[in-house]
């Protein structure tokens, strides 16, 4: 599974997870920092994706147009960077069967 970091993420998470989520990106990496959502959904569509973001907005949009891409909301509040790897660590597997399920669009996770 790759991810798209949104903005509201640290970019440096990209390279913490690389063991487990190996070609993931940062949208301010591939020129998206100050993009609209509709443009991050399309990059991370065409790029076969998931967005991980703490925003509700890609959840609306995940209801909206199903996916891909798959969405994976990240209900953590206000976090430091090692808490928020420790809680995407800690749902790997979650993460995994999520991004075998051919019906699944949108996984909440909460620490």
């Amino acid at each position: 599974m790759k991810l798209l970091l949104d903005q509201n993420l640290a970019p440096k998470l990209v390279a913490r997870l690389a063991d487990l989520f190996p070609g993931s990106q940062h949208v301010r990496d591939v020129g998206l920092a100050m993009a609209d959502d509709r443009a991050v959904w399309d990059h991370a569509r065409a790029g076969g994706l998931a967005i991980v973001s703490k925003d509700a907005d890609f959840r609306q949009l995940s209801f909206l147009y199903g996916s891909p891409p798959k969405v994976v909301w990240l209900r953590v509040g206000n976090r430091s960077t090692a808490e928020i790897e420790a809680v995407i660590r800690a749902n790997a597997s979650a993460l995994e069967a999520f991004d075998v399920d051919p019906v699944a669009s949108m996984l909440v996770i909460t620490p």
